[in-house]
C-alpha cells in the first residue's frame, strides 16, 4: 500500500477508486464458462457496465463471448488491470505473471487474499486490493467507464 508521504492512494477504498476509473479494461485470471460462478458474473457484469474483458482460463475458449487466452503470458497486448480469481496459495505465481506481463494493478476477489501476492504487486509498483469484490465496489461507488 502507498505511504501516506506519496501522492498516490492511501486507503484500500482510495486504491479501487483509482482502479475503477483508471481502468477501462480486465483480464479475468481464472474467469469461468460456468454461468453460475462468480468468476463468470463478475466478468459478464463488467462488460454489461462498459469494461472490456480479457478472460485468461486453460481449459475455456470463449468466456462472456471473449476470445479466452490460455494465460496471462498469451495476452497479445499490454495487461493493466489483472482481476484474479484463484485460490489464495496460487496468487503469488499469478501476480509473478502479471508483473512480467507488464500490469499496473492486481486485484483479488472476494474471499482471496495472499500476503506473497500482495508484497510481490507492491514491490513491483502496482496498484493492490484483495478481498472485495469488483461488482459490490462499482457499485458502492457508481464508477462506470468512461
Amino acid at each position: 500500500m502507498a505511504t501516506p508521504d506519496s501522492a498516490g492512494p492511501r486507503t484500500t477504498d482510495e486504491i479501487v477508486e483509482k482502479i475503477l476509473s483508471t481502468y477501462d479494461t480486465i483480464t479475468v485470471v481464472g474467469a469461468s464458462a460456468n454461468t453460475a460462478k462468480p468468476a463468470n458474473e463478475v466478468p459478464a457484469h463488467m462488460k454489461h457496465l462498459g469494461w472490456r474483458i480479457i478472460p485468461v482460463n486453460p481449459t475455456a475458449d470463449e468466456i462472456v463471448g471473449e476470445k479466452v487466452h490460455r494465460s496471462l503470458a498469451d495476452v497479445p497486448e499490454q495487461v493493466g488491470l489483472v482481476d484474479v480469481f484463484r485460490p489464495g496459495p496460487e496468487c503469488a505465481d499469478v501476480a509473478r505473471a502479471a508483473v512480467e506481463a507488464g500490469a499496473t494493478a492486481l486485484w483479488l476477489q472476494l474471499g482471496i487474499r495472499s500476503e506473497e501476492a500482495r508484497k510481490i504487486a507492491e514491490d513491483a509498483g502496482l496498484l493492490y486490493v484483495e478481498d472485495r469484490c469488483l461488482i459490490i465496489e462499482q457499485r458502492r461507488t457508481g464508477i462506470v467507464p468512461a
